[in-house]
């Protein structure tokens, strides 16, 4: 609540508040600001203090004024942003809706003959992506954060970690890979670690097979930079995460969004999709989906891999998530054996965030063009923490290291799901790995402003469709709503929401 003070009136709190959000994006370019008399029985302000914050903000050039519409945060492309989807969201629907194909067909036939320039035109802009990463590093406050895609600090403490980097680090080694660049395809032994620990994932990639990256995205942007040309289409599940949305429109792809359910993609829309747009990947996440939680079963896998090989597309499989999941689970690539599916999978969710190390195993045709795309970008990869890594595969300190944070996250499920549901939420998707799917009952992008002024940022459901449109849901971390006084706050304001 704001407070009058000697130093600073109500209507500069309000217009510093709403400033700092713009400038870290925790407002995104295009998002509404509440109306002036919504906002003053936020605030618990008067209406003119309102009027007037909100002129300051004009005044610094931070929101623009709309005609009968209110006010939106500034943004270079915000006119691009606010035209017309009905085409877009028409077709959205009509796919959710499951049509005959010759609907279908109608219904997206006018994207194959739009520019690149106009599909991105039309559609809502990838800020709020973004907004969500910059949540991360920008402090909200010292309280969990539910709307976060990572363990909390404490989680990842280790004893091991330093001692890997003291191992890897004598003064002789430390001159030899610091005066160089590193190896182009990734530190051999890590290669080596990598293609022993997915072999016990039935994925079977030799060392030469797999590339390190700077993280599991990186991967994926090598991926897309190689297959993909501006104007290609790329299926992708929906929900889906925010991030791959917005990466993958920043470089002009045309995103065809494919309904995720339990079993997995939904399979009459990717055939139609295939039939009529000739997508060129089918982007997928089969364990623990982000953010339902979903683990692909085998005989949707079967199927996606003979629409596969029918339509000649490839399938990258981000396995971000791989060491929650138990061993046996579906995946893709090791029932294709690596030939149209590329594995993608990283340390930062389960060790390391800081240390970005990724990988991906390629068919061996592709090697060649993928390793070429991560040198001109990146060159090569930091030795030194690939070297640290793998002497943790191979001890087994990761291994043992996973086993103790499922068994933490197991018993933070429990606890968050039994909250979630005490205070009037249900589970869109049944609870497992480290996401929930919830449905509260209301607008989840209106109650993400209510909730920062409380000092949590939350995920709302609107961030994880390809089209940005209102929604109930939310995607929860289990590791950092399991405390009572989150949803006491929650509660409260979602009642003031309705």
């Amino acid at each position: 609540m704001l407070m009058k003070t000697a130093s600073q009136s109500l209507t500069e709190q309000l217009s510093a508040r709403f400033a700092e959000r713009i400038r870290s994006r925790l407002l995104a370019p295009g998002a509404r600001l509440p109306s002036v008399r919504l906002c003053a029985e936020q605030q618990g302000v008067s209406v003119s203090t309102v009027v007037a914050a909100y002129d300051q903000l004009l005044a610094q050039g931070l929101v623009v004024a709309r005609k009968n519409r209110g006010f939106f945060v500034r943004d270079a492309s915000f006119n691009a942003a606010l035209a017309p989807i009905s085409q877009v969201q028409a077709a959205t629907k009509a796919i959710a809706g499951k049509p005959a194909a010759t609907d279908l067909a109608a219904g997206l036939a006018p994207l194959g003959a739009w520019s690149t320039a106009s599909w991105i035109a039309t559609r809502q802009a990838p800020v709020d992506a973004t907004a969500l990463i910059r949540g991360m590093f920008h402090k909200v406050s010292n309280k969990p954060q539910p709307g976060m895609g990572v363990f909390p600090p404490d989680w990842l403490e280790t004893s091991f970690m330093p001692t890997a980097v003291r191992k890897v680090t004598s003064v002789s080694a430390l001159r030899d890979f610091s005066l160089q660049y590193g190896e182009p395809m990734g530190d051999t032994g890590l290669r080596r670690a990598l293609s022993h620990k997915l072999s016990a994932l039935n994925v079977h990639a030799v060392p030469e097979q797999i590339i390190t990256t700077v993280g599991a995205t990186h991967a994926l942007d090598i991926v897309s930079r190689t297959l993909l040309r501006a104007g290609d289409c790329v299926m992708v599940e929906e929900p889906g995460w925010a991030v791959e949305f917005a990466r993958l429109d920043a470089l002009g792809m045309r995103i065809l969004p494919v309904p995720r359910r339990a079993d997995g993609p939904d399979l009459e829309v990717m055939a139609q999709y295939c039939e009529i747009h000739q997508p060129k990947l089918f982007v997928s996440v089969s364990v623990f989906h982000n953010p339902t939680g979903y683990c692909l079963t085998p005989g949707s896998a079967h199927r996606v891999l003979q629409l596969a090989m029918q339509h000649n597309f490839h399938i990258v499989e981000d396995d971000t998530y791989s060491h929650l999941a138990p061993e046996h689970a579906t995946r893709l690539c090791s029932l294709d054996g690596l030939q149209r599916t590329i594995y993608v999978s990283g340390f930062a969710k389960i060790l390391a965030p800081g240390w970005r190390v990724g990988f991906m195993a390629a068919p061996p045709d592709l090697v060649e063009r993928l390793l070429d795309t991560k040198l001109l970008a990146t060159l090569t990869t930091p030795p030194l923490l690939e070297k640290a890594l793998a002497w943790c595969i191979d001890q087994g300190q990761l291994r043992r290291h996973a086993e103790r944070i499922r068994t933490r996250l197991d018993a933070a499920r429990a606890r968050s799901v039994k909250l979630a549901i005490a205070h009037g939420c249900s589970f869109a998707a049944e609870p497992a790995g480290l996401f929930g799917w919830v449905d509260t009952g209301v607008d989840t992008d209106a109650l993400a402003q209510r909730m920062l002024d409380e000092g949590y940022l939350i995920a709302p459901g609107a961030l994880f469709h390809a089209v940005r449109t209102p929604s109930t849901l939310m995607r929860i971390n289990f590791a950092t709503t399991q405390e009572a006084a989150f949803w006491k706050v929650f509660a409260r304001l979602r009642d003031a929401v309705k």
